[in-house]
């Protein structure tokens, strides 16, 4: 796991910005756009306001994927669009008609940078969770279905959300271990917990119907509902390899203790039946992929210190993913 390179304080992000700045110049935008930092996650975005529209600017951080990643998921994105009728943001090339452009970042690594079409909408009202969760689970059948028949391009490459990447050698986002607030007795839940999903992840198994191409952060974020458009999906810069129900793990991603949640499974469920099937036997592992995203979000927090979501939550997070453990290997949840 690589330390995040875009956790450095207001020097590292101003560097940013004046990189995204650079990358304007190679599109099709006028010198006095507006550039607006938007959010700090895997990566930092950008709005870009010119002349009445606006777009999105995508500064990949470094180390995290290679240009050939990068494309398989505009690749990936594409096709979800064009074929399965998913509305997903449209890749606005370069004016050489480049889809990823590389800017030189002085002191540090060549960043790369890409640019999407702003879409319409908001991420779900909290009110209406269970209602919004149905289609939401459609569309996710409809991505699932899309990606178990997509021909991939011969250079398609993308990282797997397995155990290996939550629990191995090298997890993709640290250790759980060096989380925030992860102390003596965190430790001894947590370490139950994860004996458990590795037990239960194993006889699962990785069988074509149960494991694929994925989202991988189907959470609310994620998601813009608009009445006249719909509901979009963006945000593809985790899609990998990985069980399909973690899909459903990742909706309800920081949120995993709402009283609404069993509500909000039971309508997503229904909502991806009508697209595809859903064995009994998968539904009843749900929670371990619900409490595989939890664990792997409480070494996200411990390793994205820049991002606003991971200063808010902090050691709660943790405190409350013990609770939420305790409950799973009792059996209670």
């Amino acid at each position: 796991m690589q330390v995040h390179d875009l956790s450095g304080g207001d020097d590292v992000l101003a560097r940013i910005e004046r990189v995204a700045r650079g990358a304007l110049r190679r599109y099709d935008v006028s010198a006095d756009a507006d550039v607006s930092l938007l959010n700090v996650s895997e990566n930092a975005t950008f709005a870009v306001d010119d002349r009445g529209s606006r777009t999105i600017l995508r500064v990949h951080r470094l180390g995290y994927h290679s240009p050939e990643a990068i494309a398989s998921e505009l690749d990936w994105l594409g096709a979800l669009r064009a074929e399965a009728g998913i509305r997903t943001p449209t890749v606005l090339p370069a004016r050489d008609g480049s889809r990823v452009v590389t800017v030189e970042d002085p002191g540090a690594e060549p960043r790369r940078c890409v640019m999407f079409e702003f879409l319409p909408g908001a991420e779900p009202a909290e009110d209406r969770l269970v209602e919004e969760f149905e289609p939401l689970g459609a569309i996710t059948a409809r991505m699932h279905r899309h990606a178990r028949g997509w021909a991939r391009p011969a250079a398609f490459t993308r990282f797997h959300w397995d155990a290996d990447a939550a629990f191995g050698p090298a997890p993709r986002w640290g250790r759980w271990q060096d989380g925030v607030g992860v102390d003596r007795e965190a430790l001894a839940v947590l370490s139950r917990l994860e004996a458990e999903l590795r037990d239960r992840l194993a006889r699962f198994g990785r069988g074509p119907e149960r494991y694929g191409l994925i989202h991988a952060d189907l959470r609310l974020a994620n998601l813009l509902v608009d009445d006249a458009a719909g509901t979009s999906v963006i945000d593809f810069d985790d899609c990998g390899l990985g069980w399909y129900l973690y899909d459903l793990g990742a909706a309800v991603s920081f949120i995993e203790h709402h009283p609404l949640v069993p509500r909000m499974i039971d309508s997503w469920v229904r909502g991806y039946r009508t697209v595809l099937d859903l064995p009994q036997e998968d539904e009843d592992e749900i929670w371990t992929f619900i409490m595989l995203r939890r664990l792997l979000l409480v070494a996200w927090i411990g390793s994205h210190s820049a991002a606003d979501v991971a200063g808010e939550l902090g050691a709660g997070y943790t405190h409350g993913s013990c609770e939420l453990a305790e409950r799973y290997l009792t059996g209670s949840l």
